[in-house]
């Protein structure tokens, strides 16, 4: 596969990924009077937070020159490879929670607490596939200063959203989620 055919499948499924997280706010977010809301302003937190990092990358390539190992050679099949479990990770958590999934931190009367498939591994596997598309990003980069910028701000504002729904999560299921908190990580199996 060459370069070419890479960076036009990476692009087209960035597109792909950043449409359908426009979709799944549209479409998922918890409405006043649909659930108990205990967002915080995580959701926005982490949207413009990715954004502005995002797009600080696209800036920054115009002063840092690609100085990452691999560069040209097996960075750029990584980072596609990763985007690739990425999305599918996050897809398949989401499609597991179904209509208990919302893009805001929400709890819905009669809802049940995930503890199987991917849900038996980690507590947030949404999270770990959202983790896994910016680490593709930022290993796309090519680029040390630029792959700081696309990890480090994003993981620190999905680390405070993790903190926000587990505090939620705890008020719905008590010790349910207490038990389960124990027995799986938060976002990478058998180490955090």
């Amino acid at each position: 596969m060459t370069v070419t055919n890479l960076e036009s499948i990476f692009n087209v499924l960035t597109s792909v990924w950043a449409a359908g997280e426009v979709l799944l706010i549209v479409l998922t977010q918890t409405r006043p009077g649909d659930g108990k809301i205990q967002d915080r302003g995580s959701q926005l937190v982490l949207l413009v937070v990715i954004f502005v990092s995002l797009n600080t990358d696209g800036w920054m390539h115009r002063f840092f020159s690609i100085d990452m190992p691999g560069s040209y050679s097996w960075l750029r099949p990584a980072a596609l490879g990763m985007l690739i479990l990425g999305l599918g990770v996050r897809a398949l958590a989401i499609v597991t929670l179904g209509k208990a999934f919302s893009t805001n931190v929400a709890t819905h009367a009669g809802q049940n607490l995930q503890q199987s498939g991917l849900y038996a591994l980690v507590r947030h596997p949404s999270y770990l596939g959202l983790e896994m598309i910016l680490l593709s990003f930022a290993l796309h980069t090519r680029t040390w200063a630029c792959f700081a910028v696309v990890v480090i701000p994003p993981t620190l504002a999905l680390l405070y959203r993790v903190h926000v729904e587990e505090t939620a999560l705890r008020q719905a299921f008590g010790t349910d989620y207490e038990d389960y908190s124990r027995r799986t990580k938060r976002l990478i199996p058998g180490v955090y």
